[in-house]
């Protein structure tokens, strides 16, 4: 009877492993978002639910009719124009009306994705794109923010939600008057900071029991799905690490200039910093890949965030900080090559 020898595999070094695919990215990303959606949900109640559903949509939409328009196969399957809904819906307001939260999700498709070649191929964060056109093109209503933990809100949508399009003012007011109460007003911890000179509570800000956007206002929560990605591999640290410093050494070094001016742990927890710079910054394709580079690109965004919190004309800047920051990267990285070992200087 023969005896089968069991066959050992012996190979040299370097062991190489297959790395994830983009899907499987992508879906870890989604996967990552989703306690933020639960929490949106739990803290603003069906408006935002809608608005999230909306934005998603017609990232998709957009991006599966460019696909047929181009006569080649869909791209939907990767996952990466749900992502973009997603991160659109997160920044946007609770009551943000859904016409033109679809209407983001076609520009940040078209134009801040499609337009540069697809996926891959993007200068810009998708996402801030369509966020950017929105904040120009409707800036009333995207600086419009409700109370948190309404009442009603699991049975009733915030009165500005279903908001026809192209609405007059009047028209407006007059719609809402039947469906509005007194608390549908609020204002976020840097529009308190910026015009009324008011420090909300460092702790409400890290558990996320204030006026924001949907998906920005608990740091506690965007820290968990992103310490789930960076244990998964698929979020490089040092880029969200990096913009935090940058935050942190601009706020004490205008604080040193100003005491009026709030310190750096203000800076870090309120606005969209926190979950700008875990799923923003982070952009694969237009952020620095090189370790100087990342550093550089952080510093960056975190500085001209606080620059323009505290001097400009907006409450909020770490989007346009980022676009600036993408906007910058190739420059940024043709500074920051690594000499090649051995390599002799010009």
């Amino acid at each position: 009877m023969a005896i089968k020898t069991p066959k050992i595999d012996l190979r040299t070094s370097p062991y190489i492993r297959r790395s994830p695919s983009v899907p499987q990215i992508m879906r870890n990303v989604v996967y990552a978002l989703i306690p933020l959606v639960i929490f949106s949900m739990v803290h603003f109640g069906i408006s935002a639910l809608a608005l999230i559903v909306v934005t998603t949509f017609s990232c998709i939409a957009t991006e599966h009719l460019f696909c047929k328009w181009a006569a080649k196969k869909t791209t939907i399957t990767d996952f990466s124009a749900v992502i973009t809904g997603l991160l659109l819906a997160m920044t946007l307001p609770p009551g943000f009306p859904l016409w033109m939260g679809a209407v983001g999700g076609f520009v940040a498709i078209a134009m801040g994705k499609t337009l540069f070649g697809g996926i891959g191929f993007n200068v810009f964060n998708p996402a801030l794109v369509g966020r950017a056109f929105l904040q120009a093109a409707f800036p009333v209503s995207i600086t419009t923010w409700t109370p948190t933990h309404v009442a009603e809100r699991f049975i009733e949508f915030i009165p500005s939600t279903l908001a026809l399009p192209f609405m007059r003012p009047e028209e407006t007011a007059q719609w809402t008057a039947q469906v509005a109460t007194d608390g549908f007003t609020g204002a976020t911890p840097l529009a308190l900071m910026k015009f009324q000179q008011i420090i909300s509570d460092n702790t409400a800000l890290f558990f996320g029991t204030v006026t924001g956007s949907v998906g920005e206002t608990s740091t506690l929560l965007i820290l968990l799905c992103g310490g789930y990605l960076i244990f998964r591999k698929m979020l490089d640290w040092r880029i969200p690490a990096a913009v935090i410093f940058g935050t942190a050494i601009s706020a004490e070094f205008f604080h040193l200039i100003d005491p009026e001016a709030p310190r750096a742990l203000f800076m870090i927890l309120s606005g969209g910093l926190m979950f700008a710079a875990v799923f923003m910054a982070s952009d694969m394709v237009a952020s620095p890949i090189t370790p100087l580079g990342i550093f550089v690109f952080g510093v960056l965004v975190g500085f001209l965030t606080v620059l323009i919190r505290l001097y400009g004309a907006m409450t909020e800047a770490v989007m346009y900080a980022i676009l600036f920051g993408n906007a910058a990267t190739p420059l940024i990285e043709s500074f920051t090559q690594p000499k090649i070992y051995g390599a002799r200087k010009k």
